[in-house]
């Protein structure tokens, strides 16, 4: 076979399919964008050769494991590779570019498809990821949209996004809301590396002599934390605030939260985690009003004493150019309220 110069991150869009050799856990913890998983080896039989490589040696978990091997690249050939054309060219990578995707590699090579192998595997996506985030979220030109819990502020971003605007929603990228009750129901929060994946796959295809609109989040979107460059950038970028009324609001919530309402107990118990800062009493009434379906009452008390206080006392200490935000006013958060917000916001 013909010596062929090594396969880098940059290269990834010459090639017709990205195969993730992989295990399955493995690539459920992050994976290049849009690869699909083949595994070489799946968790079991990983975790059988590793053993085995351990307590009886190499040549004995190169015996076993090379025969697990065989078999899955067999399985590979009969199923997920069947349709594909002779004219076929996957790039194929592993944890660091070794012996499971390279022997997937000449397996593919032997049946007559140009495949290669990434260099450095998983990991030199991993450094580019890391990179980017570095050099080129100082270059970003942000506008911050904030607001207190309720502003729709990531409606707006919708709203940005659908008018052609240039948009990071962060929210999206961690699949959590940001706030103490964020967790979407029966939705699992991605990986660190997963959410920083997201981040970079966004900024990639970004034009970076325009405006980038983001939320102002905190440094952490429920158990994720916000890329240090990001937060830095974040920081110093202007803002605009929508300042939408209490009531405008309190509507808003009760429909982008209403959800919440369907599982009383589970709401109740995330509630007693603000027993230290709210104090038992008042805990205990929040409580009473999820375990009754109470809504109005509790979203309301939740804003004036819980969410409001917060945003007033931290916006000024995160935001460097707060004090000369520019301000939009709202009474409507109705779909055509937000509407109208966004077309505000653009013409700032």
């Amino acid at each position: 076979m013909t010596q062929r110069a090594p396969v880098r991150v940059a290269d990834l869009p010459s090639f017709d399919t990205l195969v993730d050799a992989r295990s399955p856990a493995e690539f459920a913890l992050d994976h290049i964008p849009g690869a699909i998983n083949c595994p070489v080896l799946d968790d079991e039989e990983r975790r059988i050769v590793g053993t085995l490589y351990k307590q009886a040696g190499a040549f004995e978990a190169r015996r076993v494991g090379g025969a697990m091997v065989a078999a899955n690249l067999a399985r590979h050939l009969r199923e997920q590779f069947a349709d594909r054309p002779a004219h076929w060219k996957p790039l194929v990578y592993c944890w660091r570019g070794g012996l499971r995707s390279g022997s997937m590699v000449t397996w593919l090579r032997l049946v007559g498809w140009d495949a290669q192998q990434l260099a450095g595997g998983y990991k030199s996506f991993r450094h580019h990821v890391l990179a980017q985030l570095e050099a080129l979220c100082p270059r970003l030109r942000l506008l911050v949209i904030c607001g207190a819990t309720g502003s729709a502020k990531t409606r707006v971003l919708h709203a940005l996004a659908a008018r052609g605007e240039q948009v990071l929603d962060l929210e999206n990228c961690a699949l959590h809301k940001g706030s103490l009750l964020g967790a979407l129901p029966g939705v699992a929060q991605p990986s660190q590396k997963a959410f920083e994946t997201r981040i970079v796959t966004v900024l990639d295809a970004i034009d970076l002599s325009r405006t980038l609109y983001l939320e102002g989040e905190s440094a952490r979107i429920g158990r994720l934390s916000l890329p240090l460059p990001l937060v830095a950038r974040m920081r110093a970028a202007p803002c605009v605030e929508i300042q939408a009324t209490p009531a405008a609001r309190l509507d808003y919530l009760l429909r982008d939260y209403a959800y919440l309402g369907d599982d009383r107990e589970a709401l109740a118990t995330k509630l007693g985690l603000l027993k230290e800062l709210q104090g038992k009493e008042t805990v205990r009434r929040w409580q009473e009003w999820a375990r009754a379906g109470d809504l109005p009452h509790l979203y309301a008390e939740l804003m004036a004493l819980h969410y409001d206080p917060h945003y007033e006392r931290s916006q000024a200490r995160h935001f460097l150019s707060w004090a000369q935000r520019r301000e939009v006013q709202a009474t409507d958060l109705s779909d055509a309220g937000v509407e109208a917000i966004a077309d505000a916001v653009r013409a700032l």
